[in-house]
């Protein structure tokens, strides 16, 4: 991410709130804030309010809340026939907050098309690590043996996942992290996966753009919301239920 300061962006100290997510520009992909830093609170406010971060290393921090914005409708969303029949012979296996640190790093470390270096950096790394502990953010895995081979970490509020990023070490890993994400959120009440920016990737595996104002009300209406059950217990997950 080539980055250039833009006028007319609010600057951030350590105390002041965001801007009203719809302050942001349309282009770049939603800019909206400068500073401020990765504190547990800021990001807790950042993402219940439909901004993210996202910056490359000695790059201030940079704040976002992109137009169109890319979204799973988890009951709308169904996981392909050839995939299905690639988790029956598999013999791999899906955990649940099991390994946080490894799949962030992994992410980190996984090579993106077109792009040079990575957004997530050690900054970054550290910071969704403290949500993790606070039990805000959350990871799942896809081993073969105890290899992994796959996985995706986000946020989660109400009835609200935020996607943040997945890997794949070999074929179909970073595929059975999110369709057996999709299947465990929609058993617990989830309405929403989000996936930030559209993309062609996102938008082949069932990702819908939608207008940043719809989105924003749609995650009022789900922020606060109680999901059923006890999404986040760690363990092992079902994939019986897949779909």
């Amino acid at each position: 991410m080539l980055w250039r300061m833009p006028t007319q962006i609010a600057n951030l100290d350590f105390e002041n709130a965001f801007p009203p997510a719809n302050n942001a520009l349309t282009e770049p992909n939603g800019l909206l804030a400068i500073g401020g830093d990765l504190s547990v609170e800021r990001l807790i406010s950042a993402y219940r309010n439909g901004i993210f971060p996202w910056f490359s290393e000695g790059d201030p921090v940079l704040w976002w809340s992109p137009d169109p914005r890319a979204v799973f409708l988890l009951d709308r969303l169904q996981a392909p026939a050839s995939l299905r029949r690639f988790v029956r012979r598999s013999g791999w296996r899906v955990t649940l907050d099991t390994a946080f640190a490894d799949v962030i790093v992994a992410c980190a470390d996984s090579p993106r098309s077109g792009q040079v270096g990575t957004w997530i950096t050690d900054q970054m790394i550290a910071a969704y690590i403290r949500l993790h502990e606070r039990d805000v953010a959350h990871s799942i895995e896809v081993w073969s043996g105890d290899e992994l081979v796959g996985g995706l970490y986000g946020i989660a509020m109400g009835r609200a996942f935020f996607g943040e990023s997945m890997f794949s070490a070999r074929s179909n890993g970073s595929k059975m992290a999110l369709f057996t994400l999709t299947a465990h959120l929609r058993s617990h009440g989830f309405v929403l996966l989000d996936s930030q920016v559209p993309n062609a990737h996102t938008t082949s595996l069932g990702a819908q753009s939608i207008a940043r104002a719809d989105f924003l009300t749609l995650l009022a209406a789900l922020i606060d919301d109680t999901p059923e059950g006890q999404p986040w217990q760690a363990g092992p997950l079902e994939l019986s239920t897949l779909s």
